[in-house]
């Protein structure tokens, strides 16, 4: 009896042994063929984690900002900011003449089905007068009044107050991208269309500082100009500006011929009164872009949408005279070119990130605020994919959500599909689960297949028989 428990003893010893064993052999392989992607990188700080922590404005900026506020002395400054702020983030665009004329004549063809139904006799002429006053009406209170915004000294800082910091941010994290990704790239040259109060020059000359030597801002709005120049010269017109090569101009260079290596348009596009219009703007700005073209608009759907048509207008329409015949391709922030799972959903959302930010320090502001943004990064450049070092990413479009030994990840991949992940160290390996760990909303992880066990697809075709 003794002598068999022993060597059952044995036995379990000797399975347990094994068992260990081929975990160990399995753990030392896994890692080997997952961390490629890393490039010796630390999890927390892997290729694709692109976010920043809490940004704070430039001190010099700050200390500008803060001396116009002194010297204007602009009545009710804070609430007006906080009104403004909400009204350009509702902001829509405007109604395109032939949606009105459509919708006009739908509602029009309503409205006489339902006269005629009613039956009776019936005045024509009373009743088209009478249908064509009701259209009227419906049309006014149905649709986006859509005017352009004239800034003057005192709208300027308001908008200062208001947008400064966010939109510091937002392009700040925008061009982060580009800085992480190929950072053997040093722009000489910049091209910020609606340059507004030159939150881009001092976003751009933190990411890459003393390399840009030329830096053109055109905006039509004069007051504003002259609002942005204060910035740089910290609100004394005898200094010189913190940031050098700096020229603004109210209308775009003429020359289809020069080029910018980094052109940015950063909240604009909804300023344009006309689809025609943006679409003019966008393939100007495309012929000047050398590198990088970086357009950032408003988290919210109109936002998303206008970036959508541009990306789509640049990446299949073609001019018929080209200055430089190198393609446009998406380098950030969607992993594919093709159409947008979030807009094909029946009830569509928008694809937006977001950027914590401290707002200028004034009287009853809080200390962090939080600006939620969608951006489109479209390149020039050469060998974009080989930047990937052969390995297919997907971008976070959620907030990721850590629990007890699993990450719960929603990534738009590369096959144009989003996905419902649920990364496990035992599934996926190591160094996946632990870059899921600590990757943020917004970040770059590579792809998990699809057919792996804890994975669903958000796309609205999946799952129909």
């Amino acid at each position: 009896m003794a002598t068999r428990t022993f060597g059952a003893c044995v036995l379990c010893q000797r399975a347990v042994v094994l068992r260990m064993t081929c975990r160990g052999m399995s753990a030392a392989a896994q890692p080997q063929s997952q961390a490629d992607f890393l490039n010796g990188a630390p999890h927390r700080k892997h290729p694709g984690a692109t976010n920043l922590k809490t940004l704070r404005l430039p001190e010099e900026l700050q200390r500008a900002a803060q001396a116009i506020v002194h010297r204007a002395q602009v009545p009710k400054l804070t609430a007006r900011a906080h009104s403004l702020r909400n009204f350009l983030w509702s902001r829509k665009r405007a109604a395109e003449d032939e949606t009105l004329r459509q919708k006009a004549r739908n509602l029009e063809k309503a409205l006489w089905e339902k006269a005629r139904e009613k039956g009776g006799d019936i005045d024509e002429q009373l009743l088209d007068i009478r249908i064509k006053k009701k259209v009227l009406s419906e049309l006014k209170r149905t649709t986006y009044h859509w005017t352009p915004i004239k800034y003057d000294e005192e709208l300027g800082v308001i908008y200062m107050v208001a947008r400064l910091a966010g939109g510091y941010a937002a392009v700040r994290r925008a061009l982060n991208e580009i800085k992480k990704r190929d950072p053997s790239f040093a722009p000489q040259s910049l091209l910020d269309f609606g340059s507004g109060l030159g939150t881009v020059v001092w976003a751009s000359h933190s990411c890459w500082g003393d390399s840009l030597k030329e830096m053109v801002c055109v905006d039509s709005s004069g007051p504003m100009n002259t609002l942005a120049e204060q910035l740089l010269k910290g609100d004394d017109e005898k200094a010189e500006p913190h940031i050098k090569q700096v020229y603004f101009r109210q209308f775009l260079p003429v020359s289809p011929k020069v080029q910018f290596d980094v052109v940015v348009g950063a909240f604009s596009l909804s300023e344009l009164p006309s689809k025609k219009e943006r679409d003019e703007i966008l393939f100007t700005l495309w012929r000047k872009t050398s590198s990088y073209l970086v357009l950032v608009e408003n988290g919210t759907k109109e936002g998303h949408q206008m970036l959508m048509e541009a990306r789509d207008i640049l990446l299949t329409k073609k001019e018929k005279f080209l200055f430089d015949t190198r393609a446009a391709s998406v380098f950030a922030p969607c992993p594919h070119e093709l159409p947008c799972p979030k807009l094909a959903r029946l009830s569509p959302v928008p694809c937006n990130f977001q950027q914590p930010y401290h707002p200028l320090p004034l009287p009853g502001r809080p200390d962090r605020q939080i600006e939620k943004f969608s951006y489109l990064i479209l390149a020039r450049t050469d060998g974009v994919e080989a930047e990937k070092g052969g390995v297919d990413w997907a971008r976070l479009v959620a907030p990721v959500l850590s629990r007890s030994r699993h990450v719960h990840c929603q990534m738009c991949c590369p096959n144009g599909q989003i996905q419902q992940v649920v990364v496990t160290a035992r599934k996926h390996g190591r160094d996946v689960y632990r870059c899921a760990r600590s990757s943020e909303w917004g970040d770059q992880l590579p792809v998990i297949q699809q057919q792996e066990a804890g994975v669903q697809s958000d796309h609205p075709e999946e799952g129909k028989e």
